[in-house]
């Protein structure tokens, strides 16, 4: 394993050192789960479609075409312009 240096806010370190303690784990152990669960975290965007992928679509009377051509959709209905009165 590599070493690399690196330099903290002392409230995060703060963070660390009392998880650290806690868990009694070394800071390094504390460190490394942390990088890697934010390494898995930009994984999870399958999971936030997989929660919405019910209600894709789900709306009647839109065209086909509204993401490609969202801007002249509504401009074709009005969406934007000032109101008068």
């Amino acid at each position: 394993m590599k070493t690399l240096t690196v330099r903290l806010p002392e409230g995060l370190v703060a963070q660390i050192e009392a998880e650290s303690r806690r868990r009694k784990l070394s800071k390094s152990d504390v460190v490394r789960e942390r990088l890697t669960r934010a390494e898995g975290a930009g994984r999870q965007q399958p999971a936030l479609l997989e929660a919405i992928a019910d209600v894709v679509g789900s709306v009647d009377g839109l065209p086909r075409y509204l993401s490609t051509r969202k801007k002249k959709y509504l401009k074709s209905t009005g969406y934007g312009d000032k109101r008068t009165g």
